[in-house]
């Protein structure tokens, strides 16, 4: 039996804990989940909680019963295993960990974090008798035109008021100082300081200042980790240049100064190669390291600065949560090495967004991929792409299963395949994850099934999914200006899926809009507009052109997620977008047209497409009018106890910050050596 950590949740000021139980023999009666203190030998006993399913559990601890006075002990590290003791069956399993957590204060000086060891077993550290004269802080990167902070806003859940940032004067203590005003996620802060406000010839340290509980605290801002990854040097017009130094007590010196001289430049290069021969040597050394690439086509080294590769829907767009994770990486780590693997359709996109990227199927392509350390991806690749062993990958995939996957379809229609083929590449496939993301405990289930899997899975939420959670009201009117949607009208959008068998050849799938334009219009045109999201293989491009000022096409656009923020209403057939429209607690629709073939001929459904939907089914086009006018006048569903029901079945482990955990778990990786 293998219990795993695959969940850990703020709630109020405990932390709930969820592990995962695979190969369970027996009952649970009288199981429980055992904490050992590696160092003093303590132990601490947590009874089960709640018993999600049979694989599921769930237990409530308070961080602060897990240290104790001890003059002798700052640090306690708890292992942590899952105990069976019924009558039939007895046994004692260390914990693994899926989990892994930023530093978390549970007062000003102790903080909690959750960690793996080099065996992946799961750790509870507590680390006590801290300094109540720092502040830690996420990230710190110098930027084009800010210094950019970020850090949390929350000790143990209790808000932090009024944040202010201060930079002071190293030599004459003079201070600047920035209110904090934006927040990055939920629980999370981030402040950018104008380059230009950094006075010249100077070094100064950063301060935060705030109100905790009715007392205002200066702290100075402090960053454990090191700050590879950061951006921490930058070149400013007039032969300015500010720095990032981290210090011995882990504070951070903000540096402006002269940029070096032509001559300086010109010297300092030279003494990268002190004499003709060491640039020869040197030469040489590249030219042989690729012959031997060339001869030993079997194997790659890998890159000496670490890489991660993404790819999202096979290259085809630059989208969905590998493209939150990168944005994210870009803010926090923006010095590691990251590129995307794109079809060559793509390279306009990349070039103005100013996005590295290689085209799929080149030379390049190969080397990049098999040289680089992390690949970071929402589909699988072909079944030729060989994945080095120093390659960690991470699969995103791309939404909660409604439709049968991988070894539970068992007759897959698809052009260019066969039911046994289908069913081994994507059981060899998934062998090659080294993580697989899940967005619950739902989708954790039928991965492991229809999969295969046995490797790690984060339960984290769908990184995808963090901008639903973390956008404001004034940003929705902007992405409508944006878009071209008029602001003073209501938006449906209407997001099918593709019919496994509306294929006409290899390649080419065909699509009709299921119900009429013109009494779509003529009952919601005055004071709302729809959008169209079709499925991108689908080949056959619709004719909209008389609708142009009531029908927007948006099939194309990158991010989906931008279409969900705008609309007020959702239509859907038996697409799983609806398992993120939900999380904006917003109308759902269903307009399963061609049910009853759908779900015995084609792929069949996990759930119960009848009972256990968020939103009501209308079956004609008749009854999609008459339910369309009914959900446009009740806009929020948080009252609805179906749709909260589903809400808090798929959507409530989402806490916006699944991009930050995923970065996390690389920046893991990186850190111990994988």
């Amino acid at each position: 039996m293998r219990a795993i950590l695959s969940g850990v949740h703020q709630k109020k000021n405990n932390q709930v804990l969820e592990f995962e139980l695979l190969d369970v023999v027996g009952s649970l009666d009288n199981s429980y989940i055992l904490f050992v203190e590696k160092n003093s030998q303590a132990s601490i006993m947590q009874p089960i909680n709640k018993v999600l399913s049979h694989n599921i559990i769930r237990i409530t601890v308070d961080a602060q019963d897990f240290h104790f006075d001890n003059t002798d002990q700052t640090e306690f590290e708890w292992q942590i295993y899952f105990v069976t003791n019924s009558a039939s069956t007895k046994e004692v399993v260390q914990v693994e960990s899926e989990y892994l957590s930023d530093r978390h204060q549970l007062e000003l000086t102790s903080y909690y974090q959750f960690n793996s060891d080099p065996a992946g077993m799961a750790n509870f550290n507590i680390r006590t008798k801290q300094s109540d004269e720092h502040f830690m802080t996420n990230s710190i990167n110098l930027t084009d035109t800010s210094l950019e902070i970020t850090g949390y806003n929350k000790i143990n859940g209790t808000k932090i008021n009024n944040q202010r940032v201060i930079l002071k004067s190293q030599e004459s203590g003079t201070t600047l100082d920035f209110p904090i005003t934006e927040t990055m996620f939920s629980g999370m802060f981030t402040v950018a300081i104008p380059l230009t406000d950094i006075p010249q010839n100077s070094a100064c340290l950063l301060f935060i200042n705030y109100e905790l509980n009715g007392q205002n605290i200066e702290q100075k801002m402090i960053i454990a980790k090191s700050l590879a990854g950061q951006a921490t040097d930058i070149a400013l017009p007039g032969n300015r240049e500010i720095m990032l130094e981290k210090r011995f007590d882990n504070s951070v010196l903000v540096k402006e100064f002269p940029g070096a001289s032509f001559g300086q430049k010109v010297m300092a290069a030279g003494g990268k190669a002190s004499n003709v021969v060491d640039v020869i040597n040197m030469i040489q050394d590249k030219l042989n390291l690729m012959r031997m690439r060339f001869l030993f086509k079997r194997g790659h080294s890998p890159f000496e600065n670490t890489t991660i590769v993404f790819e999202s829907f096979g290259g085809r767009q630059v989208s969905d949560s590998p493209y939150a994770i990168y944005q994210l990486f870009q803010k926090l780590y923006p010095g590691i090495n990251m590129v995307w693997s794109i079809d060559k359709s793509l390279k306009s996109f990349c070039k103005e967004n100013g996005i590295r990227y290689v085209v799929r199927r080149t030379n390049k392509w190969v080397r990049t991929l098999e040289k680089s350390q992390f690949w970071i991806s929402n589909a699988r690749y072909p079944a030729w792409v060989k994945k080095p062993n120093y390659v960690t990958y991470i699969q995103t995939w791309h939404g909660t299963p409604l439709k049968k996957l991988g070894l539970d379809i068992e007759n897959v229609s698809m052009p260019g395949t066969t039911t046994a083929k289908y069913h081994k590449n994507f059981v060899k496939e998934a062998n090659r994850w080294d993580a697989l993301v899940s967005p619950n405990d739902y989708s954790t289930q039928i991965f492991r099934s229809a999969f295969g899997f046995n490797n790690q899975i984060l339960k984290i939420g769908y990184p995808r999914n963090d901008e639903l959670i973390n956008t404001k009201p004034d940003e929705i009117t902007a992405l409508k200006e944006e878009l071209g949607i008029p602001l003073d009208k209501k938006v449906v959008m209407y997001a099918p899926t593709y019919r496994d068998n509306q294929f006409a050849q290899k390649g080419k799938y065909t699509f009709e809009l299921p119900f009429d334009l013109d009494d779509f219009k003529r009952s919601f045109g005055d004071d709302t507009v729809l959008i169209l999201r079709m499925h991108y293989l689908i080949s056959n491009a619709l004719d909209i052109s008389q609708y142009e000022d009531f029908v927007y096409d948006f099939s194309s656009h990158p991010n989906i997620s931008d279409l969900y923020l705008v609309s007020d209403l959702l239509i859907t057939d038996y697409s799983s977008v609806f398992f993120d429209y939900a999380y904006l607690k917003r109308p759902i629709l269903f307009y399963p047209y061609d049910y009853h073939l759908y779900k015995e001929e084609l792929r069949g459904f996990y759930l119960d497409y009848e009972k256990d939907l968020p939103g009501k089914i209308a079956n004609t086009p008749k009854q999609l009018l008459e339910e369309i006018h009914h959900a446009l006048k009740h806009p929020d569903m948080s009252a609805n106890q179906q749709f909260m029901n589903f809400y808090n079945r798929f959507c409530a482990i989402n806490d916006g910050l699944s991009s930050l955990k995923v970065v996390n778990y690389v920046m893991h990786q990186i850190e111990k050596g994988v």
